[in-house]
């Protein structure tokens, strides 16, 4: 019993060195009923880690909260939004604090949207990616993008009727441009038009069909060297 006593004694230091560890780079942070810190920023005022974000209502704007990770002040990874009621209204992915894969939109009765994004990193002012083709996901090009702050749209979109889950419309967008499904940038074999198979078709027309007599009597007589064939005429 009393080792039982000293090892519970022992790990309480642990636990508190540990505790002092992950907030020792928070200037300021708060702390879960669970004791896991969240809210944390660092010593340049840069958010960090978990954050729970809450957004009363203003000036007729419903209010909501929002969780998620902040890298060096800017979003990072999966991002949830509830109402303050707790219900679900959007699942969000950000790279560099920007939008980045799919994003999903929900109303009460269910999912309203789905939004797909591209992030390019906004510390240069070109940049050059492999890009994901929209429409098909086996191809991948590369292109030159001027970096102007801002995710672009890129992949696809799909809008639902809430209450069924019914598909109202499907839009296709590449690097912030919509396109018609077939015909984005790149893709020279779906937006190429078939051939025309009048065009290529062997016209029947002028080809003379033989007899069923001469075909049998060729038939008969294939691989002969020389086969007279009397033709009813007379003479020398």
């Amino acid at each position: 019993m009393p080792n039982l006593v000293n090892m519970r004694f022992l790990t309480l230091p642990l636990f508190i060195f540990f505790s002092l560890a992950s907030t020792a780079q928070c200037l300021t942070f708060k702390l879960t009923s669970k004791r896991d810190t969240i809210n944390c920023t660092d010593k340049n005022g840069l958010k960090q880690g978990r954050w729970k974000v809450e957004m009363p209502p203003l000036r007729g704007e419903r209010g909501y909260e929002e969780e998620g990770a902040f890298l060096n002040g800017k979003k990072e990874g999966v991002w949830r939004k509830f109402n303050l009621m707790g219900d679900l209204l959007a699942v969000e992915n950000y790279k560099w604090g920007l939008k980045d894969g799919m994003c999903r939109y929900y109303t009460i009765a269910g999912l309203e949207r789905e939004e797909g994004w591209r992030a390019v990193n906004p510390a240069k002012q070109f940049d050059t990616i492999e890009v994901q083709d929209a429409i098909d996901p086996n191809k991948n090009e590369t292109v030159i993008v001027k970096i102007n702050g801002n995710a672009l749209k890129h992949g696809r979109w799909r809008f639902f009727y809430p209450m069924t889950g019914e598909l109202i419309k499907t839009e296709h967008w590449f690097l912030d441009q919509i396109v018609e499904p077939g015909k984005e940038p790149g893709n020279t074999e779906k937006g190429a038009k078939k051939a025309d198979s009048t065009s290529v078709k062997k016209d029947t027309s002028s080809v003379k069909t033989k007899p069923k007599e001469v075909l049998e009597f060729e038939k008969k007589n294939s691989g002969k060297k020389k086969v007279q064939i009397r033709d009813g005429k007379t003479g020398g």
